[in-house]
């Protein structure tokens, strides 16, 4: 690092200060305050010079929205077909393949130089940011700050405040830009800040390396992170299969990896009854939703998109989105439940709906947060089905299915869709 970026925040990042500091010191819980101090030595350390932590830090308050985030992750807490359904839905498919073809020069000269596919890519870009329009408001050094001193993890998140810190202290990107996901990621695809340092990549060659404005540096940095953990050009990610009956997947999942030629042998087979192909190599079979849901034989590909974000059903989401992108359908085998889950569109009508019946929802928005879960489980409990606040296919027939009441229509800006935030 040299002399000027270490003297840049003094003149480059006081205008974004209010982005992240409150001005009523009296706010700062003190615990807050002693927590911050105490990270400097170790923060020196990690390159980060004090008059710029010091900075950056100054009045700044906790957002503890963040803490309870940290509690609850949907990727690991709803149902695998709630979380798919809302993912991977025609209108993002749609959207994709627009992505693909409008940004077809920059994705070909990606898998030239990286030997990742565009569908993949764009699948990533696509469930990240809903290919950047979601890209995430919280301020990154106010949430990473929070999660430095509270809750679980702590001592992952000071390396991710550090660095964050350190990509505005080279000046990367301005302080009033570097906001993203209430757990640190940002940009189009939701890098970590240690992840920027480590894989982003300058997309078009104007020498900056960019995720939170420049597409093409975004696109070629998440084909690099692939190509590192381990992706294998022109190999599949995975398929559907059918399982045989009675078929036991005790001690079977993704890391207890089998020659094909051995799954073929306990009679499993293509979704469409086809015979495995015999030239693929070993590969563990995941079934998220038990024996009797889908099942999914996946290779080495699919680990390299779940070390993206560890956890199994984003994998699945990724994969199954890049699948759809090059024309693929739904799967096959349904989910094993009687109350499927809602696509974004179908998730904004039931919030029209919950609106006509009275209920105050927010935005209609496809997200059902806790203003739409409350009025969800108010009609739940009207219409004698289980009350738990979840919105599926069950609770939005029957509302479908009956006459709304005469109510006054609900303010334009209140019905407008907006997308999603970031994750």
């Amino acid at each position: 690092m040299n002399r000027l970026s270490s003297l840049l925040p003094a003149a480059a990042l006081a205008i974004a200060l209010p982005a992240f500091a409150q001005t009523e010191p009296t706010a700062i819980p003190p615990e807050f305050t002693q927590c911050l101090d105490g990270l400097r030595d170790d923060a020196r350390r990690n390159g980060v010079s004090e008059t710029t932590s010091r900075f950056l830090t100054r009045d700044l308050t906790p957002d503890m929205s963040v803490i309870d985030k940290l509690n609850y992750q949907p990727e690991f807490s709803m149902p695998i077909w709630d979380y798919l359904s809302g993912l991977v839905d025609d209108e993002r498919v749609q959207q994709g393949q627009a992505m693909l073809q409008q940004h077809a020069a920059v994705l070909e000269r990606v898998q030239q130089r990286f030997g990742v596919d565009p569908a993949t890519v764009v699948a990533v870009w696509g469930v990240e940011s809903n290919f950047g329009q979601s890209q995430g408001k919280y301020p990154l050094v106010q949430a990473l700050g929070t999660l430095s001193c509270y809750g679980r993890r702590q001592t992952f998140f000071q390396g991710e405040l550090y660095s964050a810190i350190r990509i505005l202290q080279a000046g990367h990107i301005t302080p009033e830009r570097l906001l993203g996901s209430w757990a640190g990621a940002f940009g189009h695809t939701q890098f970590m800040p240690t992840t920027f340092e480590r894989l982003a990549v300058d997309g078009d060659g104007d020498g900056k390396r960019d995720l939170m404005d420049n597409t093409a540096d975004a696109l070629a940095s998440t084909a690099n992170f692939l190509s590192k953990a381990g992706w294998q050009s022109g190999q599949t990610w995975g398929f559907e299969v059918q399982l045989p009956p009675g078929f036991s997947t005790d001690g079977e999942g993704r890391r207890s990896k089998r020659p094909v030629s051995e799954w073929a042998a306990r009679g499993l087979r293509k979704v469409d009854g086809s015979a495995l192909p015999a030239s693929l190599g070993s590969a563990g079979l995941m079934t998220p939703a038990g024996p009797t849901g889908p099942a999914f034989l996946v290779f080495k590909n699919f680990d390299a998109i779940y070390s993206y974000n560890a956890a199994e059903s984003y994998g699945l989401a990724i994969a199954h989105l890049s699948d759809r992108l090059r024309g693929a359908g739904p799967f096959t085998t349904p989910w094993p439940t009687d109350d499927p889950g809602l696509s974004r569109a179908e998730r904004r009508e039931l919030q029209v709906l919950l609106l006509l019946a009275g209920h105050e929802v927010g935005l209609v928005d496809g997200m059902l947060g806790d203003k739409s879960r409350s009025a969800i489980r108010a009609e739940q409990e009207r219409l004698g089905q289980e009350v738990n606040g979840r919105g599926g296919m069950k609770l939005l027939q029957a509302l479908r299915g009956e006459t709304p009441p005469s109510l006054p229509a609900a303010p334009a800006e209140e019905i407008t869709p907006a997308s999603p935030p970031s994750r």
